[in-house]
């Protein structure tokens, strides 16, 4: 088989710095920031030259990572932050918590809004939608026992 794993999920933001709070609020860890430019990196993109701040946050189980990106040059060309759930592309990222009320009320606290409501899938998990910094939508899920 030649895939080994999926490394991660880009997202890119507006605000590194709320991004990087809201995520190790979430229960995250930064692994590392950096920038990264030059012409290697914009053959890769197909953008050309360019110039983009990078956070790379790691699940707790250091399975999952989540390389948030913050472009510096060339400027953003489009805004898909505030699409709804059925719209075409990107979705969402699904985290599982241990409590979903209390991670909610903490994530609160950092500006998350809950999309619809916190609902129950038969006897196994508990789920909801948030928003997250910038509009970013973030499923939540309670493995129930």
């Amino acid at each position: 088989m030649a895939l080994k794993r999926m490394d991660n999920v880009g997202i890119v933001v507006e605000s590194l710095d709320a991004a990087i709070s809201f995520f190790a609020e979430l229960g995250m860890k930064l692994e590392g920031r950096t920038t990264i430019e030059g012409e290697w990196a914009g053959r890769v993109t197909g953008l050309g030259l360019q110039r983009v701040e990078i956070a790379m946050m790691v699940t707790p189980d250091g399975h999952s990572r989540l390389e948030i990106s913050r472009f510096l040059t060339p400027p953003v060309v489009a805004d898909h932050r505030n699409a709804p759930v059925n719209a075409l592309g990107y979705l969402r990222v699904m985290f599982t918590v241990n409590d979903i009320d209390e991670t909610l009320a903490r994530l609160q606290k950092l500006g998350a809004q809950l999309v619809g409501e916190v609902v129950q899938y038969e006897d196994a998990y508990r789920l909801c939608y948030i928003r997250g910094p910038e509009g970013l939508l973030i499923g939540l899920a309670e493995q129930l026992a």
